[in-house]
């Protein structure tokens, strides 16, 4: 098979022409092209007015590849992908999985396919059970702290925008890519250079992997709250978790953890426990929402409304003159700003986005990064400590039901206190207060932020217009601790253990933590093999 780089697709191509765009690239009749297929696709809009795809296309030939290769720079001979299980006998102790967000369900998946049998716990309920929950914490600002946005099977990510873009290069890619769409996921992320399920989809998809896990003799266990664990000399020996308020144990030789980054109850236990864990940097700031049309004008121009081009992202990053970094992150098309607290007395969002992407803001976190020098304290929990004091501030100053505080970009720039909205409505619910953001937030975030929005709209403009609105409060981009591990993935504390994912603090968003995932279920079963 070979595989041409760089290939300019205008906005309308049909996919029954990739042979014909194909054969003008290999200079060649299309007559000697078995099949062609997008490997890759992305929008090239750094020219307003010449808008088009870029594409890698996987080219089939009959019996004349050698003699192509030698003609076309663009293309390469590449073999089809394949993912090899490592083979190994059945382990007499089913190995346990802590959590089924994208980390714990892929390691689940891979020992599954590999006749383990795995038992993965979840503190939360089933997706459908799950999303009940959210609704009702979304309409009535009634929380369930086990079963919400961060909690609950398919993890955090699955009330998101489902992006599958990621910073990471792993052949494994290619392996989670693959199970999303036979799970019932879209083709499209196959090819696309910045794939996304969406929530609507993602939520089937999940379902669907664990039925897969359950079908090859796995099994998984909702409101299954994991409490401890029990060791012989240094290598786990047992599991501890609660359900229906009974205490229940497993015996086990490998535990795979993959609890996401709000399992704060679970990091104060492991650090009573004695696992070796560290304070680690993350972020926080707010959303920002603009309308979906207007960041759609500033990245396509006259292409804005092309039937094939969707709603429009973004991806900014700056250093403000303090040398603190400001970014954005999970930006949401066409999306909404949610409820994402998990704790009573403590309000949080996150941004979701459907398939469809069809809202009419856009809204993305706007972050500021926190050093271990901004936690105030050597406690390792302590970037915890300050997550909850800024969302019991942003609980505080939203009327202590819920509601989110809010401002106008222009009103935080100057210090006012918002008193009417313009041409964007905050999306949030179960509602919103207006107010000033300037009065809770910590002075080093907020003219990290002033100046960031500034930077911002040299690189995107309106990016700061005054109608754009902030909603407060983004605590929750990444975990602030990490539980160290050795170069087989195993806890510094305890073999057999696995710290893995998001939450441990080896990953940032759902493809980075499937794949962290997918090589913990790998090294158990290469250790069974010794």
């Amino acid at each position: 098979m070979i595989r041409i780089n760089n290939v300019s697709l205008p906005l309308d191509y049909e996919e029954s022409a990739l042979c014909r765009y194909a054969a003008k690239e290999l200079r060649i009749s299309p007559d000697l092209i078995i099949s062609a297929e997008l490997f890759k696709r992305s929008i090239d809009a750094r020219k307003n007015n010449k808008i088009h795809f870029e594409a890698a296309i996987d080219v089939v030939l009959k019996n004349c590849q050698d003699s192509v290769l030698r003609k076309c720079s663009k293309a390469r001979a590449v073999e089809p992908y394949s993912y090899v299980l490592p083979g190994c006998s059945k382990s007499e102790k089913s190995p346990v999985i802590i959590g089924s967000g994208p980390c714990g369900l892929f390691a689940g998946l891979i020992l599954a396919q590999a006749g383990q049998c795995p038992v993965i716990l979840e503190r939360g309920k089933d997706v459908d059970s799950r999303t009940a929950d959210v609704n009702i914490f979304r309409t009535s600002g009634r929380l369930n702290e086990s079963s919400n946005i961060q909690f609950g099977e398919g993890g955090a990510g699955t009330f998101s925008d489902g992006k599958l873009n990621t910073g990471i290069k792993d052949k494994r890619i290619r392996k989670v890519l693959n199970e999303f769409v036979a799970a019932g996921a879209p083709e499209d992320i196959l090819y696309l250079s910045k794939p996304h399920i969406g929530t609507d989809k993602l939520k089937i998809a999940v379902k669907n992997i664990r039925n897969e896990i359950i079908r090859l003799g796995g099994t998984v266990v909702f409101e299954a709250a994991f409490t401890g664990f029990e060791k012989n000399d240094d290598r786990i020996k047992a599991v501890i978790y609660e359900k229906n308020n009974t205490k229940n144990r497993i015996e086990t030789d490998n535990v795979i953890l993959a609890i996401g980054h709000s399992a704060r109850d679970t990091f104060k236990m492991l650090l009573e426990n004695n696992i070796i864990m560290e304070q680690k940097a993350f972020a926080m700031g707010v959303r920002i929402e603009h309308l979906q049309e207007s960041i759609n004008k500033q990245q396509y121009g006259d292409y804005y409304s092309h039937p094939r081009l969707k709603a429009a992202d973004y991806k900014l990053a700056v250093h403000t003159s303090a040398g603190r970094g400001v970014y954005t992150f999970c930006m949401c098309p066409g999306g909404s700003v949610v409820a994402a607290a998990s704790e009573n007395g403590r309000l949080a969002i996150n941004g979701m986005s459907e398939y469809a992407r069809d809202k009419i803001n856009a809204n993305s976190a706007l972050l500021v990064n926190i050093g271990t020098d901004d936690f105030g304290s050597e406690d390792i929990l302590a970037g915890i400590d300050l997550q909850r004091k800024l969302e019991e501030k942003a609980f505080r100053s939203g009327g202590e039901n819920y509601h989110a505080p809010v401002q106008r970009v222009g009103d935080f720039l100057n210090n006012n206190k918002t008193h009417s909205f313009g041409s964007v409505i905050p999306s949030y619910e179960p509602g919103i207060e207006m107010t000033d953001l300037n009065s809770f937030l910590p002075e080093f975030m907020t003219s990290a932020l002033k100046e960031g929005l500034f930077l911002m709209d040299k690189k995107l403009k309106g990016f700061s217009e005054n109608d754009a609105v902030l909603t407060a409060v983004e605590s929750r981009s990444s975990s602030p601790v990490r539980i160290l591990r050795d170069e087989t993935m195993q806890s510094l504390s305890m073999k057999g253990f696995y710290p893995c994912g998001e939450g441990a603090g080896y990953a940032g968003g759902i493809m980075s933590a499937a794949v962290d995932g997918i090589k913990a279920a790998e090294m158990i079963l290469y250790n069974n093999l010794l």
